[in-house]
């Protein structure tokens, strides 16, 4: 009994000491992660937490399902008002799995599909080591245009051309400015084969028209993750404009690649839609604008900073070749000491076997966005990251620097706040204001 005690203290421990270091002491730049806002979260810890919903809404294989087959519905009209779609599944549990079930629809075991190349953001899902290759598929990788950063449109073209693949996939998770979709889409679509386009790290900017949307450029599928610069629950989602194959992709979730789908995550999804509808041009706007200022400053004091000559992002994304301060293991590590949260990554001149200890780090600005930073505190996150890198301070020394800075950023933002509750009832019980309480 003792023992069991003992390690129910440990977890209480853990899971406390990680709230309070993650979200009040340290600068959280991973570019995949994010926070939900007050609401989003009491919709998120529900009841639905419990409870089963296999297949589609209104035709299940459970009973009790009656109020998340509205919500379900709703949510995905919500999603398809932000993409200006009518087509969208929100059941993936991940962008992975949305990723999955459209491939496996795309193409059969043995057929070829052309990748963005990994310099250019293909995720690992995309490639023969993940999601591609556990399906069978053949990667073939687009050629690569370093002086721009992005895919060779006249040499992918030319390859999509020739080896006539079933379908293209644009989009990533490493990658600082648009990809050539109307380009690509307009030759894949000449050979018959479909264009995918992974919008995980964007859907955000996408919603907040601070990114093209691919599907009005010619993309077939968008898929996306619901918790990067979408900041809601960790979730996954499929949009189309193609009803045909979206009919076929639709059937293929459930039960190729998912049974339940996580239910709880719907009603926090929804809420996150419709402040993304109030607020998300507003905090898109200054996720990109934070992202360069934040790659200008690190340039001006001494880091290498990519793509300086096309004005380094456009994304919420900053690349830093940071070989000259021990490489991005030793960077990343040091930069963890200090609260100050990123992650390694290879950069375009990287060959495979780098990939433990890559040239370069990733940065994100969408979660300090989130807690309402603006320009002037990239200068001072910049400040933070010369501290430990170049200066050489210590760690512990610059860490508590770090939570100071942070205490003034502890409230989430661009979200619903009591005020805009103030008329949202629940019927005879209670108000959302409430819930806020």
């Amino acid at each position: 009994m003792e023992e069991t005690y003992s390690y129910l203290k440990k977890v209480i421990e853990l899971t406390f000491t990680q709230n309070v270091w993650r979200t009040a002491k340290s600068i959280n730049l991973i570019a995949s992660e994010n926070v939900m806002s007050p609401l989003a979260l009491k919709v998120y810890l529900s009841d639905f937490m419990f409870r089963y919903a296999e297949g589609k809404p209104f035709k299940r294989y459970y009973q009790g399902t009656k109020y998340i087959d509205e919500l379900e519905v709703m949510t995905n009209e919500l999603i398809g008002k932000l993409l200006d779609v009518n087509l969208v599944d929100i059941r993936p549990i991940s962008g992975t799995i949305a990723n999955a079930s459209v491939f496996r629809v795309l193409a059969e075991p043995g057929d070829s599909a052309v990748i963005a190349p990994v310099q250019a953001g293909a995720h690992v899902s995309h490639t023969k080591f993940g999601t591609l290759g556990a399906l069978s598929i053949k990667q073939i990788e687009m050629p690569y245009d370093e002086e721009n950063m992005n895919v060779d449109v006249d040499k992918a073209v030319k390859l999509i051309e020739e080896v006539k693949p079933k379908f293209a996939v644009l989009g990533g998770s490493v990658y600082l400015f648009p990809h050539p979709v109307k380009e690509i889409a307009d030759a894949i679509h000449s050979v018959g084969g479909y264009l995918h386009y992974d919008a995980a790290h964007v859907l955000g900017l996408i919603m907040g028209k601070r990114w093209h949307n691919p599907l009005k450029l010619g993309a077939d599928v968008l898929t996306a993750s619901t918790h990067k610069t979408f900041p809601g629950p960790q979730g996954g989602v499929i949009a189309s404009v193609n009803e045909k194959i979206f009919k076929q992709i639709s059937k293929t979730i459930f039960p190729w690649f998912i049974s339940n789908h996580h239910l709880h995550r719907i009603p926090a999804t929804a809420v996150t839609a419709l402040e993304m509808m109030k607020f998300g041009e507003a905090y898109a706007d200054q996720i990109v604008r934070n992202a360069k200022k934040l790659a200008e400053s690190l340039a001006s004091l001494g880091f290498k900073v990519l793509g300086e000559h096309l004005g380094y992002t456009k994304s919420h994304q900053v690349l830093v070749d940071v070989r000259a301060q021990g490489g991005g293991a030793k960077a990343a590590k040091l930069l963890e000491d200090a609260n100050i949260i990123v992650n390694k990554n290879l950069l375009p001149y990287d060959t495979p076997d780098k990939v433990k200890d890559p040239s370069g780090l990733r940065l994100g600005v969408q979660e300090v966005t989130r807690f309402g930073m603006k320009e002037d505190d990239m200068e001072e996150i910049a400040k933070f990251m010369k501290m430990v890198l170049i200066d050489k301070r210590d760690p512990a020394e610059v860490a508590k620097k770090v939570s100071e800075f942070r205490q003034e950023f502890r409230v989430v933002r661009y979200c619903f706040k009591e005020e805009d509750l103030e008329n949202v009832n629940l019927p005879g019980t209670s108000t959302l204001l409430d819930l806020l309480k």
